[in-house]
């Protein structure tokens, strides 16, 4: 059975894809047992599979091709490789309607002055953020995605920031108080 899937590439994330000397291109290809096929004319990216490939191996390429094509480095998106992580796009549109300036400040709120507010997310949640276009792209564990896209979520409908970091930080509280507890219940094993 073969696979055939066709990611849009953004003209200047052409080159972040294929790589210096097409390494990264490669790196993606051998890891996943597939082909890929850029047109840097139109920026289709065709992801090809015709070996009886693990048909997993085959979405984590496109969700890689995805991610570089949505902003992300190349070494960020290699962080797909790991079983538990996913690739997760957001809209900004679906918050800021047509309108160019609220869809500006929306991705302001998200990335924050200098970035802070992006580096903090993603430190509070352990998840990727990558702000491109009209989109938000997000890489992680299922749960640090859901934690991101919650953050993300508020503060596109207007909440302040720190009221967003305080409801991250919980999460992240409770999370090591169910930590300890199963190690604790294992250890009374």
């Amino acid at each position: 059975m073969s696979f055939a899937h066709t990611v849009k590439i953004p003209r200047e994330r052409i080159g972040a894809l294929i790589g210096k000397s097409g390494k990264v291109k490669q790196d993606i290809e051998k890891k996943c047992g597939v082909a890929i096929e850029v047109d840097s004319e139109s920026g289709d990216a065709m992801v090809k599979g015709d070996k009886p490939v693990e048909q997993m191996e085959m979405f984590k390429a496109v969700e890689i091709v995805s991610a570089i094509a949505r902003g992300f480095s190349p070494e960020r998106a290699m962080r797909l490789f790991g079983e538990e992580e996913v690739y997760q796009q957001l809209d900004l549109r679906d918050y800021a309607g047509k309108s160019p300036s609220a869809l500006a400040r929306i991705r302001g709120r998200i990335i924050g002055e200098g970035g802070k507010a992006r580096r903090t997310i993603e430190e509070l949640t352990g998840a990727y953020i990558s702000v491109y276009g009209h989109t938000v792209g997000l890489i992680g564990t299922y749960h640090e995605i859901r934690l991101a896209t919650e953050a993300i979520d508020q503060l596109a409908k207007g909440s302040m920031h720190k009221t967003v970091y305080n409801m991250l930080q919980e999460a992240r509280r409770r999370d090591k108080e169910d930590k300890m507890r199963l190690w604790e219940d294992n250890t009374e094993l």
